[in-house]
């Protein structure tokens, strides 16, 4: 009897290296992980750029050089929006990562 061997194939053994699990290496990240990145780059750019600007709209009403004085206001009003929207996300983030520690555990 003649076995056939054109269906089989031999199975080669499983290193760390196959897994993607290697010392150092990071698993490579899920698009909705890459989105969810970025929109909290995003948001924290943000808040560095609103909060330079009010600085900047500080010093220069400190100097007199402001000569629109509605504009600190409004650059402090951005700046405490895009930070409330920053702990926002933060905090629904940590929300949905305790959800998921609850499902696993």
């Amino acid at each position: 009897m003649e076995i056939n061997n054109q269906f089989i194939t031999p199975m080669k053994p499983w290193t760390m290296g196959d897994l993607g699990t290697q010392r150092n290496e990071r698993p490579q990240e899920s698009q909705g992980a890459l989105l969810f990145k970025d929109i909290f780059d995003n948001a924290v750019n943000n808040v560095k750029i609103t909060q330079a600007d009010v600085e900047n709209k500080q010093y220069l009403l400190a100097t007199g050089q402001l000569e629109d004085a509605h504009s600190l206001p409004i650059a402090e009003s951005k700046a405490a929006i895009s930070l409330n929207m920053m702990i926002t996300l933060r905090n629904k983030a940590l929300s949905a990562y305790t959800e998921l520690i609850k499902m696993g555990g």
